[in-house]
């Protein structure tokens, strides 16, 4: 097992900053940006449900095309390496044919499969209230994308590589442009959050955090 000590994960986590402005000469290697694709794709989830798709925007008139309504990200657009748009699934139901795939995928068998399909339906149903509305259902699944996302992040910054993640756009009409493009189908997918990963252009002034005391309850 690959093993940082407690001084190189802070350092880590201090050296990485949300980078607005990138350098439009420096470019990630394919190997480099498979490795954060990856960091999204072995990120944990609720119930091990990974309700996500991932749009690399490389497309250079796609991107112009959503600039206008994309204030967050406007000046990283046409300088940012890779630009990244995170998908949650919509109805994403315990009974739905996306969680029977769920536990196909895990190897359960059909009395396993029952046992967990009850778990689910609690944890959906009563423990967190979720079916209540398509919109809690799909806020759920957004939840897990920012696990991916946030891997993401630290494995670029565990490699040199900048970032910054985004929410800073229209979101009825980044699903509408996107969907329009045949990128994913609306029925099933919505956007969730966006990314751009990339080399920064200036330096980046010091991040200011709350102390540990501020955010720190310990219970013993």
């Amino acid at each position: 097992m690959v093993k940082l000590n407690a001084q190189q994960v802070v350092e880590l986590l201090n050296q990485r900053s949300s980078t607005r402005y990138y350098d439009p000469n420096k470019k990630i290697g394919e190997e480099d940006f498979n490795a954060i694709l990856e960091c999204a794709r072995l990120s944990p989830s609720s119930v091990g449900s990974e309700p996500w798709k991932l749009l690399v925007i490389q497309n250079k008139a796609l991107r112009e095309k959503i600039k206008p309504f994309s204030w967050g990200m406007k000046n990283q657009l046409d300088d940012c390496s890779h630009l990244v748009i995170l998908l949650a699934k919509k109805n994403a139901r315990y009974d739905s044919p996306f969680f029977t795939e769920v536990m196909t995928r895990k190897g359960l068998d059909e009395e396993q499969q029952k046992l967990a399909l009850a778990k689910y339906e609690t944890l959906q149903k009563n423990d967190m209230k979720l079916l209540e509305s398509e919109r809690t259902l799909f806020d759920w699944c957004s939840k897990q994308t920012y696990i991916a996302l946030a891997n993401m992040l630290t494995g670029a910054a565990a490699m040199g590589i900048d970032s910054c993640p985004i929410e800073g756009f229209h979101y009825d009409l980044m699903n509408q442009t996107l969907a329009t493009e045949g990128l994913f189908d609306p029925q099933e997918y919505g956007v969730s959050v966006a990314a751009t990963f990339g080399y920064r252009a200036r330096d980046i002034t010091k991040k200011s955090r709350k102390t540990m005391d501020e955010i720190v309850t310990w219970v013993k």
